[in-house]
């Protein structure tokens, strides 16, 4: 049986609607009735955690990289772009990054994020205002300075990391306008990483850049497009889903209102909470993959090279895996959740993620004593054409202790 067509009638709720509402019950209604779906595009969309699970787990079967397979072979994915990778190639890069982004490397930076999150508090603190947009003076800039730091850019050129970042977050792409902000910041960003990559390879520093240059796997290392492309993507992802978590985390804290004293109380849970933030309120809507062969997905057939949208919210709220879905649980079990992926392509970033999320959260609840969400007209989501489910503007009102 093929896949039924969608109509405009049936599309999914923008999250900026009502803040995710109508989009989550839009979802349960397709798990229940029409767990994969085709949009009036051709595009085929995923809904159960079950289903998702098993896609993202075989890349023989369902390949990432859609570039290649929806141009028929004229166009391949910029060199390094992990995420646009599959085996065996993805694996050999993935060696190779994996070993500089390591565990180690990301918990040693714990002392700097602590560092930049203090300093960037000091500065709301000093301007005396009870009320500031989280986002943007904190969530946004937190990222953004700490992988900046990471990669060596000197410290005058990180307006020019939080531009990019913000152009490639936020402009929509589908329009000649978004599109040509697109191409001119992914043009301005490659040029701007290539020179200090020319830079490392002639004198190294002790920096994540001269660390990539230098990495070896069995005799394999990165070239400049691979450093180039990884470095762009740590900024983008690691950008976005920091922000987002933090942002995310402070709606669910204020949804709940007894969260915050509990946390306060007894830090140790903070790490089950931001599991069950990363359920609940996951940083991306969807992730995409292409058959590479027609298949069968629940019983309907997808054809071969067809793109799909696999529908990580969808999968983190699914009835068959999580008990009461739509409750928020501190201390639910949350092995299965999806925020990061699953399988090959598991985010790399996401315990640097995890730590800064943390990190900024111990020291709001250090400094403040009451935290509320404003929820009159500051309040923004992003909309779906982003594909992130989360805050775009977060006004808060504080009482320091």
């Amino acid at each position: 049986m093929a896949v039924a067509p969608g109509t405009e009638a049936t599309a999914p709720p923008e999250v900026s609607l009502d803040g995710g509402e109508s989009l989550l019950a839009w979802l349960r209604r397709m798990r229940a009735e029409q767990p994969v779906w085709r949009d009036a595009a051709g595009k085929v969309h995923v809904f159960r955690h079950e289903d998702i699970q098993r896609i993202v787990a075989d890349p023989a079967a369902f390949s990432s990289d859609t570039v290649t397979r929806l141009s028929g072979g004229e166009r391949q994915p910029p060199g390094g772009t992990l995420l646009l990778l599959d085996p065996p190639r993805h694996g050999k890069l993935r060696r190779l990054v994996s070993k500089v982004f390591t565990a180690k490397m990301v918990s040693d930076l714990a002392p700097r994020i602590t560092q930049v999150a203090t300093e960037l508090l000091d500065g709301i603190d000093a301007a005396r205002d009870d009320r500031f947009d989280v986002v943007e003076s904190f969530a946004n800039p937190l990222p953004v300075i700490v992988i900046s730091s990471m990669l060596g850019v000197p410290p005058s050129d990180r307006p020019l990391f939080q531009v990019w970042a913000d152009n490639l977050l936020t402009v929509d792409w589908e329009t000649p306008e978004g599109m040509e902000v697109m191409g001119r910041t992914v043009q301005e960003l490659d040029a701007y990483l290539r020179k200090h990559v020319t830079e490392r390879r002639e004198q190294e520093r002790d920096d994540l850049i001269s660390t990539l240059v230098r990495a070896e796997v069995d005799g394999e290392t990165l070239n400049d497009d691979d450093v180039v492309s990884f470095a762009a993507l740590l900024l983008l992802a690691g950008h976005v889903t920091t922000a987002v978590l933090l942002g995310n985390m402070l709606l669910s804290l204020d949804l709940e209102p007894e969260l915050p004293a509990e946390l306060r109380a007894d830090r140790s849970r903070i790490p089950a909470f931001t599991e069950e933030v990363l359920r609940y309120r996951p940083p991306f809507l969807k992730i995409e993959r292409v058959p590479t062969a027609d298949t069968k997905i629940a019983g309907e057939l997808v054809a071969e090279n067809t793109m799909m949208y696999l529908w990580l919210l969808s999968a983190n709220r699914d009835e068959q895996v999580f008990a009461e879905p739509d409750r928020f649980l501190t201390d639910r079990p949350n092995a299965k959740q999806m925020a990061f992926g699953h399988g090959i392509h598991y985010c790399l970033g996401a315990p640097l993620a995890r730590m800064e999320g943390q990190i900024a959260l111990n020291l709001m609840l250090d400094r403040y004593a009451d935290i509320q969400v404003d929820h009159g007209t500051g309040l923004s989501y992003f909309d779906n054409r982003v594909n992130v489910f989360g805050l775009r503007q977060l006004p808060v009102s504080v009482r320091r202790v």
